[in-house]
């Protein structure tokens, strides 16, 4: 961004919003010298203005003014979102300091201090604002209903600035109440139960805003929302029971479509590319909703048991070597359903404390059976005899935010059998793709065996990413049980440069002590796959034949705050309507939510508790696995 003096010196602005300044720089050389300037933005405004075509001006609290102008309204859009939001992150975070009873507001005209009384804020003030913000919502949706191109589009400049304008007010006007609501609040303690609170969501924090540009992808301002509570507060003691009466069979087609990627998306990715450096972490960027799927990562962990039979077969192995055999068997054949084939789109980030329930009703005739009578059958599976199917039961937990780690426990009491893993997700840019490294291991108990397996997770790539997007799995995998001294390596080979096959994958399964090779498997991961056996047999598994067994789940309306499908249903719901423009609302009305509860759990000095699992050395563990229960 630069501005124009009166003497015609063009300067070179950054936005730091760290410590909530504007920077400026003799030029964009001269960048990485001391700043030849700055402004403070604690208690700044910004707002457009009409002396020049996208001309903004940013007002500070010691009365500086600064009149800048950018290339075209998009631009000056994006400058005027984020310039507001660390505006009012860091004026945020000053308000807590000010005296009880009274706040400090800033005039857009006069910037002289003014003590005003909270008490006596009328409460009429909510119902006008709720009725100001559902008018502005009228104007934004008129305004992204027109067409494309023609007289009167929806990339016209006027109305992309009355639409920036309009949010701005709105968020000012929602703010200033909000902090009048805090002040009020600190004179008569908490507000009853009944009692709405307003809130404002707020754009995505600083950390997304690097040298001068914008990594947030859309220049929506998520509107003033009215809830009651933090959606995910963590208020609630002891593990939620859910019931399996409440359960229905899942009825939602979230099929994908590849990723193709347009003309208008494509500048936006080379948006986010220009601002990314070879190996950078992108867990703190925010990438376009365009390239969301509609499910949660949770979700997608659950997905991967959508061949429950065959888990549940692997302790139905009469021996050692079988077991491992069918527990290989079904580690390859799990990620087709996980991954939904090759389709290059990112599920929904947890958020903390993020929930995600399901179960299977697994036939018992689906399961194959013990190829000998002598192992015994369990207490619970002779109780259930009279059932015609077994019930798997998932459950998955956001466990921490920074770093990302999901945990989730799968198990059948029936079966004594149970599953519990922890994964860290972290993101790396690698030029025209993205890798995500699934760091973590899952351990698989069998109750009657008195066996564990230890397993690890391959790596997944975003290749193409400015063509057409598609995903491939890479890495070695190692599957272990220190009890019987079996052990397999899986290798996820990824594509060479020139020549060579997609999604393959291939394994090995040995005894340890005799180095003895009992299995080998080749094929592809979301295709074929071809299993060689030490007796000379063979079978091929086709991942594509094999049937998919729907999960149960609950209906939203009968979901927590805190479950995956109630939480993102807004977002799913825009989505399949086509409209990214208010699923990027919805997402970030989500994202502010967490970070207002991160800010205000690091005031209170409150780390956050998971309600399903506890955090043991490294890793995450189930509270009440199946190992310690029965």
């Amino acid at each position: 961004m630069h501005s124009k003096t009166k003497m015609t010196t063009l300067w070179y602005f950054v936005l730091d919003p760290d410590v909530g300044q504007l920077q400026y720089f003799v030029s964009e050389q001269g960048r990485s010298q001391k700043p030849r300037g700055s402004l403070p933005l604690i208690g700044a405004s910004v707002m457009s203005s009409d002396e020049a075509p996208h001309m903004f001006i940013i007002s500070s609290a010691n009365g500086e003014l600064f009149k800048l102008r950018a290339v075209d309204a998009t631009e000056q859009q994006l400058w005027m979102t984020q310039l507001q939001a660390c505006t009012r992150r860091h004026s945020d975070s000053s308000a807590k300091f000010n005296p009880k009873g009274c706040v400090l507001v800033s005039s857009e005209t006069e910037w002289s201090p003014l003590l005003v009384n909270c008490s006596n804020a009328p409460s009429s003030f909510l119902q006008v604002m709720n009725q100001v913000e559902g008018q502005q919502k009228s104007l934004v949706q008129s305004i992204e209903s027109l067409p494309m191109r023609g007289s009167l589009s929806c990339l016209d400049q006027d109305l992309l600035l009355l639409k920036a304008t309009s949010a701005a007010t709105l968020s000012c006007l929602g703010e200033c109440l909000t902090i009048l609501q805090q002040s009020a609040g600190n004179n008569r303690g908490p507000p009853s139960d009944n009692v709405p609170v307003w809130t404002v969501p707020k754009s995505p924090s600083g950390e997304h805003l690097r040298n001068g540009g914008a990594a947030t992808l859309s220049s929506t301002e998520p509107s003033p929302t009215l809830r009651k509570t933090n959606l995910l507060q963590n208020t609630e003691d002891g593990t939620e029971v859910i019931s399996p009466d409440e359960e229905v069979m899942d009825s939602d087609d979230n099929t994908e479509e590849d990723l193709g990627v347009l003309d208008d998306q494509r500048s936006v990715i080379l948006h986010l590319l220009s601002q990314l450096k070879l190996g950078m972490d992108l867990t703190r960027v925010v990438l376009p909703t365009f390239i969301l799927e509609k499910r949660s990562l949770l979700e997608m962990y659950a997905n991967f048991m959508a061949h429950p039979d065959l888990f549940l077969s692997i302790s139905a192995g009469s021996t050692p070597e079988e077991r491992m055999v069918r527990f290989v068997e079904y580690y390859m054949t799990a990620f087709h359903e996980g991954r939904k084939g090759a389709v290059a789109k990112k599920p929904y980030n947890p958020v903390l404390g993020e929930t995600f329930h399901c179960s299977w009703e697994v036939p018992r005739d689906r399961v194959r059976p013990l190829r000998t009578e002598t192992s015994p059958r369990t207490n619970q599976e002779a109780a259930g005899a009279e059932s015609d199917s077994y019930r798997v039961r998932f459950v998955a937990e956001q466990v921490s935010h920074h770093p990302p780690v999901s945990g989730f426990y799968c198990e059948c009491a029936e079966r004594g059998m149970c599953v519990n893993t922890h994964i860290w997700t972290k993101s790396k840019f690698m030029g025209m793709s993205v890798g995500v490294s699934m760091v973590g291991e899952g351990v698989l108990y069998l109750r009657d065996h008195g066996e564990e397996y230890m397993f690890t997770f391959p790596s997944a790539y975003a290749r193409s990413i400015l063509t057409v997007p598609w995903v491939e799995l890479g890495g070695k995998v190692t599957i272990s049980c220190a009890k019987t001294g079996y052990s397999a390596n899986v290798t996820f080979h990824t594509k060479p440069f020139y020549g060579g096959k997609v999604h393959r994958v291939s394994a090995e399964v040995k005894q340890n002590s005799s180095g003895m090779v009992v299995c080998k498997a080749q094929g592809e991961w979301n295709g074929t796959l071809e299993f060689i056996y030490s007796g000379g047999e063979t079978k091929v598994i086709d991942t594509n034949k094999l049937p998919i067994m729907r999960k149960m789940i609950r209906p939203v309306q009968k979901q927590s705050q805190s479950e995956s499908r109630c939480l993102w249903q807004h977002v799913t719901a825009a989505l399949k309507e086509g409209n990214v423009d208010l699923a990027t609302e919805h997402k970030h009305v989500l994202e502010e939510d967490q970070r207002s509860g991160e800010r205000q759990r690091a005031a209170d000095n409150m780390p956050w508790k998971p309600k399903y699992f506890n955090k043991e050395g490294d890793g995450w563990v189930y509270r009440n696995p199946l190992w310690t229960t029965h």
